[in-house]
């Protein structure tokens, strides 16, 4: 069994203070096959303290200096690329193709954007007499999940180090190795002491005790609504900004001039993909009513396609989920989805047939959903598809918008300019068109209870800024 029993404080693997630990489990097999140590308040009044102690001689460093920081970063993140991949296999369930091409490209693919950013960065604006220049926030936070561990980590880490400001990080305690993989590149590339620190631990202990610290000036969160609603209260006696990426119940509108084959292929593929575990997944389809049974046969064969395994099998589509707790959620929910009246097309509750252990889920379809249903209002973070009909553009569109959340969204068209009219209709923080993917160099978020901040690209990079004007600087 792996070990990770120590964290990374001021620059040095240090002991905990308390002795707790936690087994991580391997959604594949559903046994132990690593342990951490699970930290405390001390644990984390100790990192911060570093952190602190970093920030004065760290957040006057030149651009330079953090250009070759990060490309440092980047150098050794590259060299240990395969070693990252098999760590976010192993804790998370997740294909090993997909960890590669997917999971650890997109921690590579921030960080490279941050360092373009950060090359030139106007941090500083004449304003008549006035200088108003961006500086580094302070002492940052860091509370990051499972799902998407390495693209989380970075799009927090990167920007930190670009803007000068210094660190704690609390990876998740369902999906840690990575984090310990990521926390071993930084002290490799010789980022110095105090600058990047971390703890593990679980969300009421450690990342409580971040969001209540009067030495932390800002955290920055993903993860559930709920668990994003918890922080900022934690938060708010010490008034620290708090950025937070939170849940998703994502529209994907099929317009009646698309290709509706196309469309729906690469929506059903989409909701799928990572086991469904991602904020921004597709999970209500929205097509024209006399349409509908022409989507249920696309999205029942994408699904009857989706092969269930074993994430080191190069023939698997998708792996496990990530522990029983989210198995034991995803079958609630999907057992709810039948009881309210939705139809099954495909999957259900249970494992698929040939799997007898695993956190496995059958990638189910549902059609004629109404959007009161509980499967279209909660966020399942499973490869459950919802199709919803609906009669007109009009109707489409309230339906999407009838949602606490507001993350993502996507929008397919015969033509472009019918997809953008309806895309400014949608409230939510993206927009996909026509089966755009994203892009690093914009902004990712949402609106509603989906979240408050922006990552990826310049967006982020600001969020780590705070405004000052100096009023009379350019003076006679």
């Amino acid at each position: 069994m792996k070990q990770a029993l120590q964290f990374y404080v001021n620059g040095a693997w240090v002991d905990p203070i308390g002795r707790e630990t936690l087994d991580v489990i391997n959604p594949a097999t559903e046994e132990a096959y690593a342990r951490i140590a699970l930290g405390t308040h001390a644990d984390v009044d100790r990192a911060v303290a570093a952190a602190k102690q970093a920030f004065p001689a760290f957040s006057r460093t030149s651009r330079k200096e953090r250009v070759q920081l990060l490309e440092s970063v980047i150098a050794v993140y590259k060299k240990r690329y395969e070693e990252m991949a098999e760590a976010i296999s192993d804790e998370m369930g997740a294909p090993l193709a997909f960890s590669r091409d997917a999971q650890v490209a997109a921690g590579l693919g921030h960080l490279s954007q941050v360092l373009e950013v950060l090359k030139t960065y106007e941090f500083d604006e004449v304003i008549n007499n006035t200088l108003v220049t961006r500086e580094p926030v302070g002492v940052c936070g860091f509370i990051t999940p499972w799902n998407w561990p390495m693209n989380q980590i970075t799009c927090k880490v990167g920007p930190a180090l670009a803007t000068g400001c210094t660190m704690v990080l609390k990876p998740s305690e369902v999906a840690p190795m990575s984090g310990v993989l990521f926390t071993e590149i930084i002290h490799e590339a010789g980022v110095p002491a105090g600058i990047y620190n971390m703890v593990n631990g679980d969300g009421p202990t450690v990342g409580q005790a971040l969001s209540t610290h009067p030495d932390i000036d800002m955290v920055s969160f993903t993860g559930s609504t709920r668990a994003g609603i918890a922080v900022a209260k934690a938060a708010a006696d010490t008034v620290k900004r708090v950025s937070q990426e939170l849940g998703g119940k994502s529209p994907n509108i099929i317009l009646p001039d698309a290709d509706i084959n196309k469309a729906v292929t690469h929506g059903a593929s989409s909701c799928f993909s990572n086991s469904g575990q991602s904020c921004n997944a597709p999970t209500r389809m929205l097509v024209p009513a006399d349409r509908q049974e022409e989507v249920i046969a696309i999205a029942k064969k994408i699904a009857e396609q989706t092969i269930v395994g074993d994430p080191r099998s190069a023939t698997t589509t998708i792996g496990p989920v990530v522990s029983k707790l989210q198995y034991d959620k995803i079958q609630g929910l999907i057992e709810a989805g039948i009881a309210e009246g939705a139809r099954l097309v495909t999957g259900g509750p249970g494992r698929p047939e040939h799997l007898n252990r695993g956190y496995y889920i059958r990638p189910t379809v549902f059609a004629d959903v109404r959007n009161d249903m509980t499967i279209a209002r909660e966020e399942i973070f499973g490869p459950v598809l919802s199709i919803l009909p609906y009669t007109s553009e009009d109707e489409a569109i309230a339906i999407a918008n009838d949602t606490v959340y507001g993350l993502s969204s996507y929008v397919t068209a015969g033509a472009i300019e019918h997809a953008r009219d309806v895309a400014r209709r949608i409230r939510a923080g993206m927009v996909h068109i026509n089966g755009a993917p994203g892009d690093l160099a914009a902004a990712f978020g949402g609106y509603k209870q989906s979240g408050n901040g922006r990552e990826w690209g310049k967006f982020g990079l600001e969020d780590f800024l705070e405004v000052k004007s100096m009023f009379g600087y350019q003076a006679a």
